[in-house]
């Protein structure tokens, strides 16, 4: 069996509305990126308290923590960023989830990624030691622009900063955006780093975002090859079908049930339960 969760910002910046909402789905597990229109690391410690018990009193759980944690140029301050990883870790802590997920920085655009080979993989090995010692893992997402968008670069993270701390989020979305096909040419070299599965596809044509199964992501095979070697781990919903940006996605109320639907069907076709 299988968790699904979901990225509950993009149904509405209100917390009600994104519980209700998931409730009406079957949905009980949150990727927690933010709400009230602001993201998690920026939440007080007031706000934090209000979320987690909101979650309590029905019965949802966080999966993850969907920090930004990363998603900053190479060359920009790291000292700062790390205080807030510090954040990030004290908010996993909070939600009782050892989750978090990070990106591996901003290359400059016409830069050559392989230039900044050296000063991304300090700064993920920073993160890696951090992790390691506060007892939680990183989920590196293979967002477009960063280092760490093409399967050969992820597979050397993994390799360069080898440690249960540092794991994939495999986004099939993701690799089609940037010219990837995401079971032929990105699972073979992941699927032994792939401990957590963002839900979305995407069209090679114009990189459009649409409902997995609609697009070029080959999620179908990768999740039954997953499920084949025994994946009992989640499936975040990040369905991004009415807006997209660098930092979030937005989806609305009536998208997300399209979304999330989409994923059941498909998890039916393959003969796979999911809570």
């Amino acid at each position: 069996m299988v968790t699904i969760s979901a990225f509950a910002d993009e149904i509405s910046p209100d917390l009600i509305e994104q519980l209700d909402v998931l409730e009406s789905e079957g949905i009980r597990h949150i990727e927690f990126r933010g709400v009230w229109n602001k993201n998690v690391l920026d939440l007080s410690d007031d706000e934090l308290q209000t979320v987690r018990n909101q979650l309590r009193a029905r019965g949802f759980r966080v999966s993850a923590v969907g920090s930004p944690i990363g998603k900053i140029s190479i060359e920009d301050d790291f000292d700062e960023h790390l205080r807030r990883f510090e954040r990030a870790i004290a908010v996993a802590k909070a939600f009782d989830t050892s989750y978090i997920r990070i990106f591996s920085f901003f290359i400059p655009d016409g830069a050559a990624a392989d230039g900044y080979r050296d000063e991304v993989l300090r700064r993920i090995g920073e993160l890696v030691r951090r992790a390691e010692a506060a007892g939680v893992i990183l989920l590196h997402e293979n967002e477009k622009d960063i280092y760490g968008d093409t399967p050969k670069r992820c597979l050397d993270l993994f390799s360069s900063c080898p440690s249960p701390a540092l794991q994939a989020a495999f986004d099939p979305a993701n690799f089609v955006q940037c010219g990837v096909k995401p079971f032929q040419e990105a699972f073979p070299l992941l699927r032994p780093h792939v401990t957590y599965v963002h839900i979305k596809d995407a069209l090679f044509d114009g990189k459009r975002v649409v409902p997995v199964g609609e697009g070029d992501g080959e999620v179908r095979d990768v999740l039954r090859t997953l499920f084949e070697g025994g994946y009992s781990g989640f499936l975040s919903i990040e369905p991004h079908l009415a807006n997209a940006s660098a930092f979030q996605g937005f989806s609305g109320p009536d998208l997300f049930r399209v979304a999330a639907r989409a994923l059941k069907s498909m998890l039916a076709e393959l003969g796979k339960e999911w809570r």
